[in-house]
């Protein structure tokens, strides 16, 4: 026992039991079913269900990324993907942020753009590849932008929701204290919001993965998307 520090009770030692035990449930489940879906998968294409040319295998997948590890090509292709992710990313939790904190302070900016945020989330980001491939050209530019468009309407408009959500109450408290508009920010509605801002950038970090593998589609000559696209053509 440390110093100090009381044993732990019967009930609380219980209780830590049986959270771990919980906690080694769902870690042992996680991966057998992560084990049977590959044992299916391989045994379909074994067995002839499933057609091993298009559908490949984990054997196959596995011998092909043993040979890219060895020969050093696939690490290229993840460094760059995963660079234009976290690019994306810091950028898409900066401007959301900030848009999100703007239509905090309006209401009647918030009122007039709702819609077109709506809108720009809604739009098909595959389709919006191109257009930005004809504005900027095929560059690293074009991908990263393609990866924010993904994240960063979405981002705007849960960032805001939880801001105007925050309790009235303790916003009132810290006026009638004589606290200005950037104590409220700082002191009630950054704090109070932080599991929202850590929960979306959960959420846009795999989102800027999928618009850069959209980009990479379209306007790379490397990275995973590329990798993808160049694979599909060869049937590899």
């Amino acid at each position: 026992m440390e110093r100090g520090r009381p044993e732990p009770t019967a009930a609380q030692q219980k209780y830590i039991e049986r959270e771990m035990f919980y906690r080694r449930t769902v870690r042992i489940c996680r991966a057998m079913l992560l084990v049977l879906l590959l044992a299916l998968w391989e045994l379909c294409t074994r067995m002839g269900m499933m057609d091993a040319f298009i559908f490949s295998s984990p054997t196959r997948v596995a011998r092909c990324l043993i040979r890219m590890a060895a020969d050093g090509s696939i690490f290229g292709h993840i460094g760059i993907t995963l660079g234009e992710t976290l690019l994306s990313f810091l950028l898409t939790e900066i401007l959301g942020i900030a848009a999100a904190l703007l239509l905090w302070s309006s209401r009647i900016g918030a009122r007039i753009l709702e819609p077109y945020l709506v809108i720009g989330n809604s739009l098909p980001k595959s389709a919006l590849a191109p257009i930005l491939i004809v504005w900027l050209g095929s560059h690293t530019q074009t991908i990263v932008t393609a990866a924010v468009s993904v994240a960063v309407f979405g981002a705007v408009m849960t960032l805001y929701h939880g801001f105007a959500g925050t309790d009235p109450d303790k916003i009132r408290l810290i006026e009638s204290l004589g606290g200005t508009r950037a104590d409220v920010l700082f002191k009630v509605l950054l704090p109070g919001c932080a599991p929202l801002i850590i929960s979306n950038m959960k959420v846009n970090i795999g989102l800027c993965l999928v618009g850069v593998i959209i980009g990479e589609f379209l306007a790379a000559k490397k990275g995973l998307g590329y990798l993808i696209i160049y694979g599909s053509q060869v049937l590899q």
